[in-house]
């Protein structure tokens, strides 16, 4: 599989697709990896009221707008994407910590 041209350089609809598919299989990859820090979170914290941290969750929208900023990429867009992201966390992370704690007879 050859890697497709940056957007700039791209000619054809066919060039885009390509792009936006290896875009994909890149993010998939990655929210994979956040979504094994949420195992790791739920496994670690002592009990299930400190999954959703109203602080940490703030800091983390600061820290993607302000990359946002840094890449000149739309704030709006990356906060509503971000704000999906950080509550099907905690939905995962909720599920997870249940999952470790309960007990199968």
């Amino acid at each position: 599989m050859t890697c497709p041209p940056p957007p700039i350089e791209c000619q054809t609809m066919l060039d885009v697709r390509a792009g936006v598919d290896e875009v994909d299989r890149e993010l998939v990859a990655l929210l994979a990896k956040r979504f094994g820090y949420m195992d790791a979170a739920a496994r670690i914290k002592p009990d299930r009221a400190a999954v959703r941290d109203e602080l940490r969750k703030t800091q983390v929208l600061a820290n993607v707008a302000a990359e946002a900023s840094r890449r000149n990429v739309d704030g709006a867009l990356i906060a509503r994407l971000y704000e999906a992201i950080v509550e099907t966390s905690i939905a995962h992370e909720l599920v997870e910590y249940d999952r470790l704690r309960s007990t199968v007879e």
